[in-house]
């Protein structure tokens, strides 16, 4: 059996499980789709295997699985192409863990708020426009809010606004340098996180185990991310929050995803559902080794 890992070359959640994935099946296939070239014409995907000597493309149209753990080394629109890449692959008959078509309705924050709201997750206050004067209401309105970029990770490109301390002048500046590079503008009313939200997280819709993300010892910042000096910790969370976070992830249907939670004073709330987080936080909090784990699941389901 012939199977590749969509990732990054160098990405450790990416070689961690190249390396399981040859260990289950004897052949390493690392594949980046910064390289990949597709033929629509010849039916055919060609990506160089970034561990093999001679540099010769695989045609990963002609492979029995796809484990997608990273479609890009930073989250950008360019990952809904990268998808629609695999979801031509995945149309031809190779099994993607998890689909592609999956995927495509998270990476985009807004589909997954838009998706996470159908289902009745408890979201956060957020209001998503691409006015300046409809922004400037809704920090008002919050008090403090968090501008998020429609494709991030790990807090990367988001701000804090205190809408109580800035002066409406101040305010519009700041939204209008924020819309400079973010169209549509995504508000979220600011938590009081208590320092700590968590990764609860799923292998085949079943739930595996939960971390914590903690801010930094120091205090310093805003964001539990581990880029800004946060760290893991392990966490059990109530029945309850499994519960929640069971729901959050059901209408994507991913075969491992991590549910980001935030436990307030007025209850639990979801930011967002992850196809490609959770891989390090279970490692360093938990010590499990999600890559083989993940691997023994889609070999299991490749061989039902």
């Amino acid at each position: 059996m012939r199977i590749a890992v969509v990732g990054i070359g160098g990405g450790w959640s990416s070689e961690a499980l190249a390396d399981a994935a040859a260990a289950a099946t004897g052949e390493r296939l690392l594949v980046d789709l910064s390289r990949a070239r597709l033929d629509l014409g010849a039916g055919r995907l060609f990506c160089p295997n970034l561990d093999g000597r001679t540099g010769e493309p695989v045609d990963l149209v002609a492979l029995d699985a796809l484990f997608i753990k990273k479609v890009s080394a930073a989250y950008a629109p360019q990952m809904i192409d990268r998808l629609e890449l695999l979801r031509f692959a995945a149309a031809r008959g190779v099994r993607c863990f998890s689909d592609p078509s999956r995927i495509l309705r998270l990476v985009d924050r807004l589909a997954c708020s838009v998706t996470l709201a159908g289902a009745g997750a408890p979201l956060p206050p957020t209001t998503i426009t691409e006015d300046v004067d409809e922004a400037l209401d809704a920090v008002r309105s919050y008090g403090r809010a968090v501008l998020k970029p429609l494709f991030t990770s790990k807090a990367r490109g988001m701000a804090l606004v205190d809408g109580e301390a800035l002066t409406p002048g101040e305010l519009v500046l700041v939204l209008a340098e924020f819309r400079c590079a973010n169209p549509v503008m995504y508000i979220q009313q600011a938590l009081d996180l208590r320092g700590q939200d968590l990764g609860v997280c799923f292998l085949g819709g079943e739930y595996l185990s939960t971390y914590a993300r903690c801010k930094a010892e120091d205090g310093a910042g805003w964001s539990t991310s581990t880029a800004t000096g946060g760290r893991y910790a392990p966490f059990d969370p109530s029945r309850e929050v499994i519960e929640l976070a069971r729901r959050a992830q059901a209408p994507f249907g991913l075969d491992f995803t991590c549910v980001d939670v935030a436990l307030t004073a007025d209850g639990p709330f979801v930011f967002e559902v992850s196809a490609f987080g959770g891989f390090k936080g279970l490692l360093a909090a938990r010590g499990l080794d999600v890559a083989r784990r993940f691997t023994e699941h889609c070999l299991k389901e490749l061989s039902g």
